[in-house]
């Protein structure tokens, strides 16, 4: 019987899979937050859905269930700042203090992003030591510049 794949080994397969950096923001009666993430991606175009994973212990998915709503930041190459606060264990009442934002359908939207999508949850499905979130899309938006990226562990830029 052959060994079960190592998950040291299992996350470093996936960290060859260069992605962009995302701050997912969420607003509701019970505050807001946000945190860093780089699982996400379109799911459809017919509706528009987005999907990001959360880990379950993340502590910007519970502002995000009862909010029933959430924005997707995507970084340009200067926010690797941001990543690195909205990925810190700053309280999450505290990580858009001082983030220039604006609300879209009232999610936090952070300036200067490269782009940006505000989406009500339609879904949360359980997905090991993740919750996957579908979105539909409710408005989305440009911005200017080059991706942050996030490869082997480290962030980049083209």
């Amino acid at each position: 019987m052959a060994a079960a794949p190592d998950p040291e080994l299992f996350r470093e397969v996936f960290g060859r899979f260069a992605t962009g950096v995302a701050v997912i923001t969420s607003a509701g009666a019970a505050g807001a937050g946000g945190m860093t993430a780089n699982a996400l991606c379109s799911l459809s175009l017919d509706p528009l859905l987005a999907l990001v994973c959360f880990e379950n212990r993340a502590r910007t998915l519970p502002i995000v269930r009862e909010a029933g709503r959430f924005a997707v930041n995507l970084l340009a190459a200067d926010q690797e700042r941001l990543a690195g606060v909205f990925a810190s264990k700053l309280p999450e009442s505290e990580k858009l203090d001082g983030v220039p934002h604006r609300l879209e359908h009232d999610m936090p939207v952070i300036e200067g992003s490269l782009a940006w999508a505000t989406c009500d949850l339609r879904e949360l499905i359980a997905g090991g030591d993740h919750t996957i979130a579908i979105g539909s899309v409710l408005a989305l938006g440009l911005g200017e510049g080059e991706p942050l990226l996030w490869y082997g562990g480290h962030y980049h830029t083209l």
